[in-house]
């Protein structure tokens, strides 16, 4: 392959990891507004969404031009198919976090609900796995992949007791039943952006080795 080549490859790599700290920043500020419950900041992050989606496409469009005109094969192949996928769950991971600001901007503005759960651990953990998964990108670890996913379990542990105690909680405090659905919304959007975070690595995995182990979780962990 060309210089030209390699140099269109390493763009791409560039943009989707730029695309991967934009979408990092959002879910941070969206976290931020929801536990302190600013809903001025939740409203940048919605705001902010173009700008992910505009880079996403941007990552899509280059990709596809660089396969239709270069026809890459082995490492080169799997390195475009890995970033086609990791572009389109960071667009999503931007996605969810704009629902967690939806659901801040909401909460910030009516009563809080005393919950004995502990979203500052939750969120630490989802985002810790989405800097790890973008981390292993960065430095092609497959190690630190394999950890992130290691980790996925406990963040579904956490979101299947947030959904047990907002069951319990709902019959005692009817009157912010409206809240808990929210709150719960934003659990299980943290859930999701850890299995996102989860493909990511996956997707490192298969960039470096060629190795498929989305449904190989015993291997995989």
């Amino acid at each position: 392959m060309t210089r030209h080549f390699h140099k269109e490859l390493d763009k791409i790599k560039k943009r989707v990891l730029w695309l991967g700290t934009v979408v990092e920043d959002g879910v941070r500020k969206s976290v931020e507004a929801l536990l302190h419950r600013d809903p001025v900041l939740a409203r940048q992050v919605i705001e902010d969404d173009a700008k992910v989606d505009e880079i996403e496409v941007e990552v899509e469009e280059e990709c596809l031009k660089v396969l239709a005109l270069h026809q890459p094969v082995a490492v080169d192949l799997r390195f475009l198919v890995a970033v086609l996928k990791i572009n389109n769950d960071l667009e999503r991971v931007g996605d969810y976090a704009v629902n967690i600001a939806e659901r801040a901007e909401f909460l910030a503005l009516h009563e809080p609900v005393p919950l004995e759960f502990d979203f500052e651990r939750m969120t630490r953990k989802s985002q810790d796995m989405l800097k790890r998964s973008l981390n292993a990108l960065v430095n092609m670890d497959v190690a630190l992949a394999r950890e992130v996913g290691a980790a996925d379990d406990e963040v579904d542990r956490m979101n299947r007791e947030m959904y047990e105690i907002v069951q319990e909680e709902m019959s005692r405090r009817p009157e912010q039943i409206k809240a808990l659905i929210h709150l719960l919304s934003v659990s299980r959007h943290l859930e999701r952006i850890a299995d996102l975070a989860t493909n990511i690595a996956e997707d490192v995995v298969y960039m470096v080795k060629g190795e498929i182990v989305r449904h190989k979780a015993e291997k995989y962990r």
